[in-house]
């Protein structure tokens, strides 16, 4: 079953019958664009390889029909948004993601997965509205660990409801420039991390935040906890970083294993590396290659694209 990028209509079956009229708005612009970038560029959705692609869009129908069945039902409506972002139709997860919150606005988990993705589509404040309110409404309410859509090599998820909130208020906050309210969602994440994966992922960006509001020592001194043997199943782009900012790793290094998915993320992280310490001119020009290349939701290619806003 394919699912059209054009005009969406459902029809929702509510409570024992009661028929709602759902129009979800057509997502993408005639130009197949998904975003604009911070520098006004257009992002198109990547093409993804065959088999991966009808993998994802028989998941895709999966979801859909369990939409379909149970409309207001906030696992059903999570899902089906999710597998339309693996496929890069922020868009139109967004407008499932909106349908969903009129029919539950108390939903804190369907408040930052739209957060999320309005952040992917680089609508920045509206992230951090979703977001702030979702930390709010979890405020009171128990942890449960958030089920993976796309498994690490162990299967086991590392993130949970509370850390993947904050984690995500946090580099909305961080790309918007404000560093001292994202120090503190990290900082909120952190105390809230379970694992070493998602330790290491709060500390990073917690790192680049205090380093930006008060310098490179400061920051450093909060990452001490950072040694080789810590127990990395998927965030090992971070790991490696603050190994290098901790002084226990090589830049030359680290930056000769900058190839694959993890691009964007350790060549933000090297490039950053370089602005800390004096080297502005080499940090603008990795920031570049990054927005060039094609990894465009990375949180990498997000944030080298606001330090390139920033300066311009």
């Amino acid at each position: 079953m394919m699912h059209g990028r054009c005009t969406l209509s459902r029809t929702l079956w509510i409570g024992l019958g009661a028929l709602v009229a759902l129009v979800i708005l057509g997502a993408m612009a005639d130009d197949g664009r998904e975003a604009t970038s911070l520098l006004g560029q257009p992002l198109i959705a990547q093409t993804l390889p065959d088999d991966v692609a009808a993998d994802l869009n028989e998941k895709l129908d999966r979801a859909h029909a369990d939409w379909i069945a149970t409309p207001d039902d906030e696992q059903a409506i999570i899902w089906y948004g999710r597998r339309l972002a693996y496929l890069g139709r922020y868009r139109e997860a967004i407008e499932v993601y909106s349908a969903g919150i009129s029919l539950l606005p108390d939903s804190y988990r369907l408040l930052r997965h739209r957060g999320h993705r309005y952040l992917t589509i680089r609508q920045i404040s509206h992230a951090i509205e979703d977001l702030t309110r979702a930390a709010r409404l979890i405020e009171d309410h128990p942890d449960a660990v958030e089920p993976d859509g796309m498994p690490n090599a162990r299967g086991i998820p590392t993130s949970t409801d509370h850390t993947n909130i904050w984690y995500h208020l946090g580099l909305a906050q961080y790309i918007s420039g404000d560093f001292r309210a994202a120090y503190d969602s990290f900082t909120h994440c952190a105390a809230r991390s379970t694992n070493d994966d998602m330790h290491v992922a709060a500390a990073y960006w917690r790192f680049l935040a205090h380093a930006r509001s008060d310098g490179f020592e400061p920051a450093r001194a909060e990452i001490t906890f950072v040694t080789p043997h810590l127990d990395i199943i998927e965030n090992d782009a971070y790991f490696r970083l603050l190994l290098l900012y901790s002084g226990q790793a090589n830049r030359d290094e680290i930056a000769a294993t900058t190839n694959g998915v993890q691009n964007a993320t350790l060549n933000y992280g090297l490039a950053m590396w370089d602005l800390l310490n004096g080297r502005p001119e080499a940090a603008y020009e990795q920031f570049e290659r990054i927005v060039d290349g094609p990894a465009w939701a990375a949180f990498g290619s997000l944030a080298a694209e606001a330090e390139l806003a920033r300066r311009f």
